[in-house]
């Protein structure tokens, strides 16, 4: 197969070649230091360790890509070596997968093709050198880093929770495309290698070696040594060196014996007629019923493992390189892609030196209160919580105790962990134990005057250093702030619910915050391990200003007679993840309500769309959403029930008071997701307008990981990209002239990117 993939591959060009043969390398493998790696022989076993200077994780950027080929010929060539063990340089990074910056340079599907078979013949002739290769894995191992694994011959890994195996290229639009769709379906049964390939799903160790990913688990020494990591790796090193002597001495025969009913299932489901009319057909089902159509990679991936399966392994390599390159030049690979990028920018502690929180206030042990000293407890982060009274306490230390005893379920962290997480919890009724605090979070109730009388009574109490955040969707910072002594150490932490699952967290400052608080609130956040956007005051901030008009548009369409079950199905096929008749209800129609009321007041008619009286309406008759069962939907809590909400017929019937018939010109399904879709675009670039956010970036990543925009739009300044403001705009004026107000009335800097033709990327 390699001397077929050789032939069909890109040959290198004339200056690639004279580069490469120019390098200064030593004649003797052994000690052979190399830019992104290194390798040294051992008892006839060279040890490779990639390590690209100066980065914390490794990735196959070109230079290790180099590198690695280059070292892979000289193994191979040298007769005194035996065996090969393949590792890391860096104790807690075997390799994050390939370097996503390259693909910028691929201008088309064909180059991107040229650039995936490069890799495949790469670790075809690690595979089939004739020299057994062991893999020594610690650290994350995910993308082109599994791949490589894959094509070794025996792996072993570190048995902590800093090792972890993925495919994850589903996640940007994209197949894996070194031969991890090969090579993983036949090493594991199809369903869990459909499962790895499908979802991007990441995998512990010990889940890894029951489903046959890992030969052997190494466990790591003693948290006595120092420094442990660095004991842990040179450890694995010998075992990984000792192994690869076991094998070519051969008192270590590679076999891997599934049990017999196991083997017997795998080898009916992978074969036809089973796998096309059972496995492939039900995994295509599944993927277009979450997907909606919307993401072509995951039925490529399907289409790319059956050719494998199915044909020539030559095919099933051919076929996958062919699917990277075609998927590498889709809109959807784009806007993922994107909203990676945006992502790994909001991770960045950017925002000057500060004081790490060590010991951390929450006001308000709520629903949002416990979440935030939830997310900071495991963080390693001492959290006192407060609340008025004991009842408020027990409840929300029995919401902290179900989400940790969920995460020691689902085997993020061991028992003991979890116990030790819980004892860094002080819940009390005093303000007293807030002595020592670095940063102390109010999350009460969306009261004005609460929030002040709780900033005077913090402020007799912290240090001065300590900074005061406000848990606000909604009220301006300025405003709480009013009541501080020291307003410049007041700052806006907009959390979302679920604390612990929703990644954003919106930092809000007023003219007044100074730098200090910043850098301590952001770094705050980074701890906590959540997606930092930083907004600028004003009423509704991102998030809220952004969805209050979707919202409203919602409540048009209810109101021009469309049930709540087609307004879901119309916004899920659009990209949303939660329909958005259910989103009014998880947001709460009193607090969907409360908003309109008072963006209305500061923004004006833009925001509005549905009737305020409506949704009053359907609070008046105790309708609030989900928080109390009875909203649009009203919700079974019976666990054991199936049906877990129906339509409420009488809100349908309250509804029914405000009942307009809608312009025939605007009611087609695609202009309905169009409309929801266009309402929330356009505040948007009025936030990047009004410089209430920095840059696109920021305003797609608080979108799709804050208020579920599709995520395979890349959010709404990626969405104007890829489809157009011209043809956007032109939408919105259709809108706007059914209607005969302003609600769909482009912002300025929209217009004038619709009549430029500019990008918000390049």
């Amino acid at each position: 197969m390699l001397s077929k993939l050789v032939q069909r591959s890109v040959q290198l060009s004339a200056t690639q070649t004279a580069r490469l043969s120019s390098r200064t390398t030593p004649t003797s493998v052994s000690g052979a230091t190399y830019d992104n790696a290194t390798v040294n022989v051992v008892d006839n076993i060279a040890v490779i360790k990639f390590n690209v200077p100066g980065a914390s994780q490794n990735s196959y950027t070109k230079g290790l890509s180099a590198d690695f080929k280059a070292l892979v010929d000289r193994v191979e060539q040298d007769s005194e070596i035996k065996g090969v063990v393949l590792m890391s340089g860096k104790p807690n990074s075997f390799m994050a997968g390939a370097d996503i910056n390259l693909l910028k340079e691929v201008k088309s599907a064909a180059e991107a093709e040229a650039y995936t078979r490069s890799g495949q013949i790469l670790l075809e002739k690690l595979e089939s050198g004739g020299k057994p290769v062991v893999a020594a894995i610690m650290g994350a191992c995910l993308g082109g880093g599994l791949e490589s694994v894959l094509a070794c011959h025996y792996r072993i890994a570190v048995n902590d929770s800093k090792t972890q195996f993925a495919l994850p290229e589903v996640m940007l639009g994209l197949t894996p495309g070194a031969g991890g769709t090969q090579r993983l379906p036949r090493l594991i049964s199809l369903t869990n290698a459909l499962d790895m390939a499908l979802t991007g799903k990441t995998i512990r160790p010990k889940k890894a070696k029951s489903i046959g990913l890992i030969d052997l688990l190494v466990e790591p020494l003693g948290p006595g040594l120092k420094p442990a990591d660095v004991t842990t790796h040179a450890y694995l090193e010998e075992v990984a060196i000792k192994t690869a002597k076991d094998i070519v001495a051969g008192k270590l025969k590679i076999e891997r014996t599934r049990p017999l009913v196991e083997r017997v299932t795998n080898y009916f489901l992978s074969r036809r007629p089973l796998l096309d009319s059972v496995v492939l057909r039900t995994a295509r089902d599944k993927v277009l019923k979450q997907t909606k159509g919307n993401y072509p990679a995951p039925l490529k991936i399907l289409d790319v493992i059956r050719a494998g399966l199915t044909g020539p392994r030559e095919t099933g390599f051919e076929e996958e390189a062919k699917a990277f390159g075609e998927l590498s030049q889709t809109n959807a690979s784009a806007a993922l892609i994107g909203l990676f990028n945006g992502s790994t920018e909001c991770k960045k502690d950017k925002y000057g030196p500060a004081r790490k929180t060590e010991n951390l206030g929450v006001i308000g042990a709520g629903l949002m209160g416990a979440g935030i000293a939830n997310v900071s407890i495991d963080k390693g982060i001492n959290t006192v919580l407060i609340d008025t009274n004991q009842e408020g306490l027990d409840r929300g230390l029995k919401q902290i105790a179900t989400q940790l005893d969920g995460s020691v379920k689902r085997k993020r962290y061991s028992k003991p962990e979890r116990d030790a997480y819980f004892a860094r919890l002080t819940p009390t009724t005093s303000y007293d134990k807030l002595n020592k605090a670095d940063v102390v979070i109010e999350a009460v109730f969306e009261d004005l005057g609460l929030k002040h009388k709780i900033i005077q009574q913090l402020e007799s109490v912290v240090p001065e250093h300590c900074v005061i955040a406000t848990n606000t969707s909604a009220l301006p910072i300025k405003d709480i702030a009013s009541a501080a002594k020291r307003p410049e150490r007041v700052i806006g932490m907009h959390y979302f619910s679920p604390v612990d699952k929703m990644q954003l967290l919106e930092v809000i400052v007023t003219d007044e915050t100074s730098k200090e608080t910043l850098a301590a609130a952001a770094k705050l956040g980074l701890a906590q391990k959540k997606l930092v956007v930083v907004v600028k005051d004003c009423p509704g901030f991102f998030a809220v200003r952004a969805l209050a008009p979707t919202l409203s548009e919602v409540a048009r369409l209810l109101m021009e007679g469309l049930s709540p079950r087609d307004v879901d199905r119309l916004s899920t096929e659009a990209g949303f993840p939660v329909g958005a008749a259910t989103l009014l209800d998880e947001v709460g129609l009193d607090v969907a309500a409360h908003v309109a009321t008072f963006l209305g007041k500061a923004l004006g008619p833009r925001v509005q769309g549905g009737n305020t009286e409506m949704l009053q309406d359907l609070i008046n008759l105790g309708f609030k959403g989900r928080k109390n069962n009875a909203g649009i939907y009203k919700y079974n809590t019976d666990k054991k029930s199936k049906n877990k909400k129906e339509i409420n017929e009488a809100a349908i019937k309250a509804v029914e008071k405000y009942r307009s018939q809608p312009p025939t010109s605007v009611s087609s399904d695609e202009d309905r997701k169009l409309r929801i879709l266009s309402r929330f675009i356009n505040e948007a670039t009025f936030c990047l307008q009004e410089g209430v956010i920095s840059s696109p970036s920021d305003g797609d990543v608080a979108s799709v990981f804050g208020l579920g925009f599709p995520p395979f739009w890349g959010g709404p300044f990626r969405f104007i990209d890829l489809y157009g403001a011209e043809k956007l705009v032109a939408h919105m004026e259709r809108f706007s002239n059914a209607y005969a107000h302003e609600q769909f009335a482009p912002s300025q800097l929209l217009a004038d990117y619709a009549k430029s033709g500019k990008k918000f990327y390049n």
